[in-house]
């Protein structure tokens, strides 16, 4: 019995040693490869200093290293802190501060920043860069692998601490969510079983190593002696002839990710008959968009909900047991999941309302790192996690996300949800993307905004579009106004922010339905 994720790569190459691991554009490495450079690593941090329960800080793009130091540090028994590339100086020295770290490994292309973030921490941190950039005060990650192969790996204790992953945070400084070796190395084998992953799987994906749904789709795989194809960043076309080319069983991805891979004219001859499923999360999909992948792929798209919060998934549908499209599916095994009362979370909503989705089980965080008062506010002492999620169970009892409660836009006393919004929307043949939020309203409080990308060579309008979605849609509930963009702004794992939205553009449509600007 594995009781953490340190064991992963002894475990899956003591059974497939010489099969392929990972494959990125500049390496590929077997079982046998990363068990023994995350044994380098993990004698090379002890040898500097580097103790059992230390905080060790990862910040860079997707790279094969970034891989083998998680597992390395893991192994050294030092808690992983995963951080967003997308942050910025301020931010990454807050993230260093609060978590305590004791060494950080970054990327070339961040480097200047990290150095940077660095001199703002108080606590001694050491600083390894990948590559072969020499920085100033900092090591080279080459100089850490060239180090002994040999490492005495003791069997980590279940309940400790194992990653401290840090929240996106909309208001103030971010929250580092503490996992337990038995949350993380749960939601590997809960999530590989659920679907039915195994050492025949090919994986592609772009999704971040850092963020907790990336995370899982790689470490499950490997869990089960499965390959992966990891990407630096996401490219529509190169996304569809990685799949062609490794004759990929799995893609996994977020729903924008899909959209763009849709759109592109590289779909058109992209070969994806090996796909046997795919997944997607990280948000709610437009049922249209599920249908288009799973007629062009020939294969389900499993659909999943998790968050930083509970180490990956908290529920999903099991690849033989599919329940109906645009829900999220049942709670993991061994997982309690049910609806709170949106105006009493201590009690259950009504059987015929929506409920905030609470979880309780072995996934669930221990709290929020050095923070009791945030983690009072989310965590009860019976163990249920509230997870801001707007939910409502069908009669067969599966799930489906209405929303996110921070997104819910209110009009005129009326409670709107975006992506109620945004699955009608990008219904309409002409829609590439959309994504929707609340625009200030001095009359109304706020107005429902659908930002829309066209389709290559469309000229549909505001008023076709807010037509549209009043064929589908109580009169309330249709977008008030829209906008037409080029790009929505993502986070680095590619969820829409639609806090941000309101900045793409404020330039109001003129009579005809065109937009003024576009960004």
């Amino acid at each position: 019995m594995l009781t953490g994720p340190a064991q992963v790569l002894p475990h899956t190459a003591a059974r497939f040693a010489d099969k392929t691991a990972l494959i990125t554009a500049d390496r590929t490495m077997t079982f046998a490869d990363l068990d023994a450079a995350s044994s380098r690593i993990a004698g090379a941090l002890r040898a500097r200093g580097i103790e059992p329960g230390q905080t060790v800080s990862l910040y860079s793009q997707n790279r094969w290293e970034w891989l083998v130091v998680y597992h390395g540090a893991l192994k050294a028994g030092a808690v992983i802190n995963p951080i967003n590339v997308m942050l910025t100086t301020d931010e990454v020295a807050y993230v260093l501060r609060d978590c305590r770290s004791a060494a950080v490994f970054v990327g070339e292309a961040q480097a200047c920043t990290l150095v940077e973030a660095v001199k703002r921490v108080p606590q001694v941190c050491r600083v390894v860069v990948f590559g072969t950039a020499e920085v100033e005060g900092a090591e080279t990650f080459s100089a850490l692998l060239d180090g002994p192969e040999a490492f005495e790996l003791t069997a980590p204790r279940s309940g400790d601490a194992c990653t401290i992953s840090y929240t996106s945070g909309t208001t103030g400084h971010p929250k580092g969510a503490v996992q337990s070796n038995r949350a993380v190395i749960a939601n590997f084998g809960l999530t590989a079983t659920m679907h039915g992953r195994t050492e025949h799987d090919l994986v592609v994906t772009a999704l971040p190593a850092p963020h907790v749904y990336g995370n899982v789709a790689i470490n499950s795989t490997w869990l089960v002696g499965g390959t992966v194809v990891l990407m630096e960043l996401f490219d529509a076309a190169r996304t569809l002839e990685l799949i062609a080319e490794h004759r990929a069983t799995m893609f996994e991805g977020v729903p924008a990710m899909y959209a763009t891979m849709l759109a592109a004219p590289a779909l058109a001859g992209a070969d994806l008959s090996s796909l046997t499923r795919s997944t997607v999360g990280g948000q709610t999909m437009p049922l249209s968009t599920i249908e288009r992948w799973e007629q062009r792929s020939n294969a389900p798209l499993i659909e999943l909900w998790g968050m930083t919060e509970l180490s990956g998934l908290g529920t999903t549908h099991p690849l033989h047991a599919q329940g109906p499209k645009g829900s999220i599916g049942v709670a993991l095994p061994g997982v309690e999941v049910r609806l709170a009362d949106l105006t009493d979370p201590t009690r259950d909503a009504a059987p015929d309302e929506d409920g905030e989705l609470v979880v309780r089980g072995p996934i669930v965080m221990k709290g929020y790192f050095n923070n009791d008062a945030a983690t009072r506010e989310v965590l009860d002492d019976e163990g249920w996690l509230r997870t801001g999620d707007v939910a409502r169970r069908d009669e067969d009892g599966y799930l489906v996300v209405v929303d996110r409660l921070k997104d819910m836009i209110i009009t005129g006393g009326y409670n709107i949800y975006p992506a109620e919004i945004e699955r009608v929307v990008s219904g309409h043949p002409e829609v590439a993307m959309v994504a929707v939020a609340g625009v200030p309203d001095p009359v109304k409080g706020e107005l429902a905004c659908a930002y829309v990308i066209r389709v290559n060579g469309s000229q549909v309008t505001e008023s076709e579009i807010i037509a549209f979605a009043g064929e589908h849609l109580a009169a309330y509930k249709r977008p008030r106004m829209v906008r037409f963009v080029n790009d929505l702004p993502k986070t680095s794992s590619g969820k829409i922010m639609r806090r941000e939205l309101i900045k793409s553009t404020t330039v109001p449509a003129d009579s005809s339905g065109k937009q003024g600007s576009d960004t």
